[in-house]
């Protein structure tokens, strides 16, 4: 704020900070389900469980549970305690799952490590979000470029642990024979709770002075924002008598948990949801959406879940399929995210192709590239198939990502956003119990996978809205 008391358009100082750690959200909700992937192999090939895609399944659930609790709870008990726990929670029970037992164990850690990872994207956008300039609002599609790095970490990691410590495919495997997944673990969740020290530590997150003001404490949320701006070497004139004046007549403060939870409950109004619908358009359009998140929801995870496992058997039957071999492939395979992440945000404002346009083509590419992955006769030839999928589906990603909350009015862009994403998980879930009754050493997966993608594509072209060019409603 400037010595007037008026927000100014740049960045400071304390933003640009948040703007860090916040990543570090965005990286782990894509690092752990990473993580979870690379260690289904040598996990089912130690603990030869009936079942393994019941390890995708914990982890899905988990996500679901922590999307639900972290997001209305921190409505509840602030940003600040949820902006640090979920990171924390993560990295205490995914470093804990190394010394996991038997399968059960695993899926149980996996369910907790990612009920800490599902609350990462709903907390740390609100936290952010609150404390942007209107101006730079667009960082947030920016933030997606951790969540497209995070997947090569995971991989460089996993490859020198995993490739060097784990049993080959088709080998018998025991506990000492296999150690690399558990190093991953140890390394990963060390990793993570880095990034909770930083944020716990060394930065010294604000509550966010909107929250605090929902819940009737002004004069705290008056303290932060003149210590925000004393922290970005500004000052501003905001006083308690500032915001009292915008207070209609009558209105009365209400405090506490209890008065925050109400608070939230007359929010989450049917009045909002049916706002999503009141026209042929818009109903049609939020329909579509809910429709296409769900789609992809259940694709994505149903192969990218499974990808070490497809590579490792298929190098297997191929004669090269060596689990150095396997993750190095992985590794390859992520670099080429990279440049998708970062193209999708180019090729939205090219007239021809805008929003719809280009999400619909690598939305159709994905699901193409999948099917084309079936024809391979050796590794080098998935690996191939393999990284022109990851590079079309991280440009579906970004676009996805910024294109969804330019459909919803302003009022309801929250409702808009948490049904889309609620489809995302729960579809999620389904994939595993697909998986469950599809033979995974199978092009099955692979097929259902593709058709979903391409299904997700044609709709897309069926949105009555694009939004390139204009503003949002």
């Amino acid at each position: 704020m400037d010595p007037k008391g008026k927000t100014t358009a740049d960045m400071n100082r304390y933003q640009w900070k948040l703007f860090v750690v916040v990543g570090f959200g965005w990286a782990s909700d894509n690092l752990w389900p990473i993580v979870t992937s690379l260690i289904f192999t040598p996990v089912n090939n130690e603990f030869k469980p009936d079942q393994p895609a019941l390890l995708a399944l914990s982890m899905n659930i988990g996500l679901l549970a922590g999307a639900v609790f972290w997001g209305f709870g921190c409505d509840i008990f602030g940003r600040k305690v949820a902006f640090n726990l979920t990171l924390g929670t993560t990295a205490v029970f995914g470093m804990a799952a190394a010394g996991a037992p038997n399968f059960l164990a695993v899926r149980f850690f996996a369910a907790l490590w990612s009920f800490g990872v599902g609350g990462n994207l709903p907390v740390d956008s609100a936290i952010f979000l609150e404390f942007l300039p209107r101006s730079h609002q667009y960082l947030l599609t920016v933030l997606s470029l951790y969540w497209a790095i995070s997947q090569f970490v995971a991989t460089l990691i996993a490859w020198p642990l995993l490739g060097g410590f784990t049993c080959q495919e088709k080998a018998e495997c025991s506990r000492g024979g296999n150690m690399g997944w558990r190093y991953l673990m140890l390394t990963v969740g060390g990793l993570t709770m880095v990034m909770f020290l930083v944020r716990f530590v060394f930065f010294s997150i604000h509550e966010s002075p909107k929250y605090l003001m929902g819940k009737g404490d002004d004069e705290k949320a008056v303290a932060i924002v003149h210590e925000v701006a004393r922290r970005n070497g500004k000052m501003t004139s905001l006083t308690l008598a500032h915001l009292r004046g915008c207070e209609p007549e009558g209105y009365v403060h209400r405090s506490g948990a209890a008065s925050a939870a109400q608070r939230r409950l007359e929010r989450v109004r049917l009045s909002r949801v049916r706002a999503l619908f009141k026209t042929k358009k818009m109903a049609r359009s939020t329909g579509l959406m809910m429709l296409i998140w769900g789609l992809v929801g259940l694709a994505y995870p149903l192969y990218n879940s499974f990808l070490p496992y497809i590579q490792a058997t298929k190098g297997a039957d191929f004669g090269d399929g060596s689990t150095y071999l396997t993750y190095r492939n992985s590794v390859i395979i992520a670099v080429l995210g990279l440049p998708g992440a970062l193209l999708g945000g180019i090729l939205v404002d090219i007239k021809c192709l805008g929003r719809k346009g280009t999400l619909s083509l690598a939305t159709l590419f994905t699901g193409a590239f999948l099917y084309g992955s079936t024809t391979a006769l050796d590794s080098s030839a998935l690996l191939g198939w393999n990284c022109a999928f990851n590079f079309t589906s991280n440009i579906m990603y970004a676009v996805l990502y910024g294109f969804t909350p330019e459909l919803f009015p302003t009022p309801e862009r929250g409702t808009g956003n948490a049904i889309t994403g609620s489809c995302n998980r729960i579809f999620g879930i389904m994939a595993p119990v697909v998986a469950m009754f599809a033979n995974l050493q199978t092009a099955v997966p692979v097929y259902v996978s593709g058709a979903l993608f391409i299904a997700a594509g044609i709709l897309v072209v069926l949105l009555p809205f694009e939004s390139r060019g204009r503003a949002a409603l």
